[in-house]
């Protein structure tokens, strides 16, 4: 059965209109900063998380209308930000989170931007030459982790970070979200193609000689136009693949429905709902017993109102369960509840259930 639908127009129109209600703020009202347990590649540790302004995601601003479940876009400054200027907030950020807990055990520290961190137009080379080399003066910093499309991951580029941080580990994160080129073509209009990531983990893994690099990639667990047995399997397989393809760690993330996106529209038609938890549950135990490498399920936004949901009597338990497999990397324990029967119904009946609402319609 063919779930291809009309969605570059729709896409399009959709951000555009996002984008008008854009609240413009100064870059440095929009840079943000956490720190949080975490499991690094040496086992349990803090993640400083740190969020720059930059001009904006390449893909979602041109053309394309970019990804049908993501908002980031509207976070940023949609004007350019200065390398003076994005090295002042990285480091008022990053002092800001040593000054609320001391930087002393295994720390990692993810650079967060709405696009592409190695995309040159976003983060200008002197401003990550320069973040990097603040990094490095830290001893106690094991990782740093950036986020990329594929297209911009270059052997220059890569070489280029991993020597200014040479005894830490260099994680590029892509937002690979499926193994299948339809699904992630077709339904989240990702914009690139399985060779593209292929030759992106190829410049990793040829890179990994000389220092330590690595390759994350984001899953996205049932995205728009599919079913909730669909939204199961195409997990578990696009995890085997990315194991397959040399990455070192994997993190899904169940859909949460973003504010001016195509998933919310298609939400408030009541044609998508975002995942059951028990399906992410299902996903990560399936996940455990096949691959190898560490894997984490994103547990953010769950037992809300527009994110994944299974009932109020065990969305908490089954959250805390999954966190506490993220750190540990165990299966998750077989949990029941009144609510599952209805979840096991609906993966059963979902390719019978399937929405079959027309998108171009009412648009």
């Amino acid at each position: 059965m063919t779930t291809q639908q009309p969605l570059e127009n729709m896409l399009h129109d959709i951000r555009k209109k996002a984008l008008k209600r854009v609240d413009k703020k100064p870059p440095r009202e929009l840079a943000a900063s956490w720190s949080g347990d975490d499991l690094l590649y040496s086992g349990p540790g803090r993640t400083i998380f740190i969020v720059l302004p930059t001009p904006g995601c390449a893909w979602a601003l041109s053309g394309s209308g970019g990804c049908s479940m993501c908002s980031y876009i509207a976070d940023s400054p949609l004007e350019e930000v200065s390398t003076e200027e994005l090295v002042e907030i990285f480091k008022q950020q990053l002092q800001r989170q040593i000054e609320n807990q001391e930087l002393a055990g295994p720390t990692a520290i993810k650079i967060f931007v709405s696009g592409s961190f190695l995309n040159e137009e976003e983060i200008p080379p002197q401003a990550r030459q320069e973040i990097f080399r603040i990094i490095n003066a830290y001893d106690d910093v094991e990782e740093v982790v950036v986020e990329s499309r594929p297209e911009y991951v270059t052997e220059d580029i890569i070489r280029d970070c991993c020597q200014l941080i040479p005894e830490k580990i260099f994680e590029v994160a892509m937002g690979l979200e499926s193994a299948s080129d339809e699904i992630r073509l077709s339904r989240i209009n990702k914009g690139f193609t399985r060779e593209d990531f292929e030759n992106a983990m190829q410049i990793i893994n040829r890179v990994k000689s000389n220092f330590k690099v690595q390759g994350k990639v984001y899953l996205l667990v049932k995205p728009v136009l599919t079913s909730e047995k669909e939204a199961i399997e195409d997990g578990v397989r696009s995890a085997q693949y990315a194991a397959e393809m040399g990455v070192g760690r994997i993190a899904f993330c169940p859909s949460t429905i973003h504010k001016g996106t195509l998933m919310e529209v298609l939400w408030r038609r009541g044609s998508y709902q975002p995942p059951w938890i028990w399906s992410t549950l299902e996903i990560i135990r399936r996940v455990r017993e096949s691959v190898e490498i560490p894997v984490i399920m994103d547990t953010a936004g769950f037992g809300t109102r527009r994110g994944p949901y299974n009932c109020k009597k065990c969305n908490s338990k089954l959250k805390n369960l999954i966190i506490e497999s993220n750190i540990n990397q165990t299966i998750p324990p077989e949990i029941e509840c009144e609510c599952k029967p209805k979840w096991e119904a609906d993966v059963k009946f979902s390719e019978v259930t399937r929405s079959t609402t027309n998108l171009v319609k009412n648009r």
